[in-house]
């Protein structure tokens, strides 16, 4: 028996549109990171990217359990001596909503090339409104939603 290696131009890629609407942070973007890898596809490759396009829309209204608003800080440093600045997620959360989700998705792809690659397709968008009509965005199966 061969083994069958998967061919990354064989990929067919969807569009897929996500309301953050009253979703939890960590659980939609633990999926969300699940389907830009394309681990819900069985041509998988893990040194492959295979996944799809994602739009999320209304990421200023995500919900954020706990007191992670008051406690939860962002940290970005210079370089330079006194350059450390630190943030936290009410602040941001009221400056980029943006931000906050892709930083939540960016901590679980690999921290690598691949990884970087896959993070260019995701497009969150703060309202409703996005740019994004010609693609013809679906909604997501039901057997990719786990919220």
């Amino acid at each position: 028996m061969k083994t069958v290696v998967p061919k990354i131009e064989a990929n067919e890629r969807k569009w897929y549109l996500i309301d953050a609407e009253d979703k939890v942070l960590g659980r939609l973007a633990s999926q969300v990171a699940t389907i830009l890898r394309g681990k819900h596809k069985p041509s998988y490759s893990r040194h492959l990217d295979m996944g799809d396009h994602i739009i999320v829309v209304n990421a200023d209204k995500i919900r954020i359990t706990g007191r992670k608003m008051e406690k939860k800080r962002y940290t970005r440093y210079s370089g330079y001596p006194g350059g450390l600045s630190v943030e936290t997620l009410d602040s941001v959360m009221a400056s980029h909503p943006e931000r906050v989700f892709i930083h939540a998705v960016k901590g679980m792809l690999p921290k690598n090339r691949l990884g970087r690659r896959m993070i260019k397709k995701l497009k969150v968008y703060s309202g409703s409104e996005h740019q994004h009509q010609a693609q013809k965005p679906e909604e997501l199966p039901n057997h990719l939603r786990r919220i």
